[in-house]
């Protein structure tokens, strides 16, 4: 399940981050710092996330 979740986080990290970038973007937060900070966020937030997935897709 492992090899599962890390799969997931590939697709998921880059997505999450990407949407981190685009919620800075129309806050008008257009400092490298903030754009940085939220796609942190983003691929952080994405690690849960893609164990869950992942859980759900392995009990399926």
């Amino acid at each position: 399940m492992f090899r599962l979740a890390l799969v997931l986080f590939m697709v998921l990290g880059v997505t999450m981050a990407g949407i981190g970038v685009v919620v800075a973007l129309s806050l008008g937060w257009y400092e490298v710092n903030a754009i940085v900070a939220t796609a942190t966020i983003g691929a952080v937030i994405a690690v849960p996330l893609s164990w869950m997935v992942a859980r759900r897709l392995h009990t399926a």
